[in-house]
């Protein structure tokens, strides 16, 4: 072999490994959120309607990160207009929004988001008029969120805690129902720490 013909099977030969490399990579599943660690690094759409965007405590346009909400800690919904558990669990979830909403304590200090996996703005909108779900449900048409948190089944709820920096800690990550409103707004409360904490 010359020595040309070496150097370029050296080349070719690493080319192959990155490449193999790469490919492991990008089939690897992502994982879901788990309790203590982040959430994906992902913007979204500051709503054009002014009472969501009101309860975000959002004042500019264009996108933002869940470190820009306004609140200590927030619950999201991954879910998609099409999934019957989805579907008979809005009127619960709404019951937390409601608890949370009507307790001085609580009130901007927990708030509620939505994604819709694989639904577009307009079948967002159905879902939200159908079950007159009261707290902001963002679209995520091409699936790209939904892929970013590892792909979990509908509904699953994630709770991450905000820091005075903005970055955030997941306390809570789990797939199905709420097992009541009341129950799981304690249970909010009790993982999150905000049960020993007084409003200031």
């Amino acid at each position: 072999m010359s020595k040309i013909a070496r150097r370029m099977f050296a080349v070719l030969s690493v080319a192959a490994c990155w490449a193999a490399l790469l490919m492991t990579i990008a089939s690897a599943e992502i994982a879901s959120p788990q309790p203590g660690g982040c959430l994906p690094d992902f913007k979204l759409p500051i709503p054009e309607n002014t009472a969501d965007k009101e309860y975000l405590g959002l004042t500019t346009s264009g996108q933002f990160n869940i470190g820009q909400i306004k609140a200590q800690v927030i619950i999201i919904e991954i879910l998609s207009m099409y999934c019957p558990y989805c579907q008979r669990e809005a009127p619960e979830v709404n019951r937390v929004y409601e608890i949370i909403e009507n307790n001085l304590n609580l009130k901007g200090r927990i708030k509620l988001i939505g994604i819709g996996a694989g639904n577009t703005p307009f079948e967002v909108q159905i879902y939200k008029e159908k079950y007159s779900v009261p707290f902001p449900v963002f679209s995520d048409e091409d699936f790209s969120l939904h892929k970013a948190f590892g792909e979990v089944r509908t509904p699953f709820f994630i709770g991450v805690t905000i820091k005075p920096d903005s970055t955030q800690r997941v306390f809570y990550a789990k797939l199905g129902g709420i097992d009541g409103a009341e129950s799981f707004v304690k249970l909010i409360l009790r993982l999150s720490g905000l049960e020993q904490e007084k409003k200031p």
